[in-house]
């Protein structure tokens, strides 16, 4: 896993309107390496989408805007390609889960069209070919290939959400990202579908950015976890520096959030306040507002990343194991 495959220098991604300019992705740097699964955690609003539709190139044109920034797939400048070798990379080399299975797919062809089309689209193979292909990929996730001529109303959202799968590994890319690909799902439906993507991570090799807000997933799935908030990770190490030593207050605060069944405590500990205006950012840390170690330096100062050791590094004057104000 020290081939690196993805990297995300300094990328900043705005949305520009009428009223106002929405400041989604702000200087976030990335890597992932051959075979690695890198979680992208944050609240909703975070920029983690915004940064999967910027790798692929998918932002709403003309409002959606790279203004800074590189990402580098294989060592070649994503943003430096044209339409057309961009269409023939997605997919190919790099796919994408959807967050929705219920609107992920076109209600009006069947699942095993939705498949074929991408196999015929990089491969170039008879639809005879492609047909054969679909099947496999639908047994592979586990759906009978009798199923190919279904439409999607005949699924359940698990199997919708296997499908997607399909077609996102049809033509077995080098990184996938999966987009919150468990959170319109029962909870014994989402353990099948990690379950299913652990195993077909094994079988095919795929680097994966997964994004979530869910800790549980993570801790399943993930070897490295980048924290994401306003647009910029504030913490980012291996999945066990995060898990044992949490040092960003908002990681912290992620925690607290969520049941933990060796303790017995009545009440959850929400995270106070609200994310700021991604069009009205503040100037100096965009966590002061809600930070229980919030210090004078904070409301001025943008902080930069501080290496706890190895990967582990945050970005926060006042890391939590660290004494207040020093």
């Amino acid at each position: 896993m020290n081939n690196l495959i993805l990297d995300i220098n300094d990328l900043h991604i705005e949305y520009r309107t009428d009223n106002a300019v929405v400041h989604a992705v702000n200087g976030l740097s990335l890597s992932l390496c051959e075979g690695e699964t890198l979680g992208l955690v944050g609240e909703t609003g975070a920029g983690k989408t915004s940064t999967a539709l910027g790798i692929l190139r998918l932002l709403p044109e003309p409002q959606g805007v790279v203004t800074q920034g590189d990402i580098l797939f294989e060592g070649q400048s994503l943003l430096q390609k044209s339409r057309s070798e961009m269409r023939a990379i997605r997919g190919k080399q790099i796919s994408m889960i959807f967050q929705d299975p219920m609107t992920a797919l076109n209600p009006i062809l069947t699942v095993g069209d939705q498949i074929a089309e991408v196999v015929r689209l990089h491969d170039r193979v008879s639809r005879g070919d492609a047909a054969r292909r679909a099947q496999a990929m639908l047994e592979m996730v586990g759906i009978p290939g009798e199923r190919y001529k279904d439409y999607p109303h005949q699924f359940s959202g698990g199997m919708k959400q296997r499908v997607v799968i399909a077609i996102s590994l049809a033509c077995n890319p080098r990184v996938l990202i999966a987009d919150e690909p468990t959170t319109a799902l029962d909870v014994t439906i989402q353990a099948q579908v990690l379950e299913l993507m652990i195993k077909l991570r094994e079988q095919f090799h795929t680097s994966t950015l997964l994004i979530t807000h869910d800790l549980g997933v993570v801790a399943e799935m993930c070897d490295h976890v980048a924290v994401v908030y306003c647009g910029e990770v504030v913490e980012y190490g291996a999945m066990t520096d995060i898990y044992d030593r949490p040092a960003h207050p908002y990681t912290v605060g992620l925690f607290g959030s969520i049941p933990d069944l060796e303790s017995q405590a009545d009440r959850l500990v929400p995270i106070p306040g609200s994310v700021p205006d991604p069009a009205n950012l503040p100037e100096g840390c965009r966590f002061a507002n809600r930070c229980p170690r919030k210090g004078e330096r904070c409301g001025a100062e943008r902080p930069g990343d501080t290496s706890l050791g190895g990967a582990h590094r945050v970005r926060c004057f006042y890391p939590v194991g660290e004494k207040e104000g020093e």
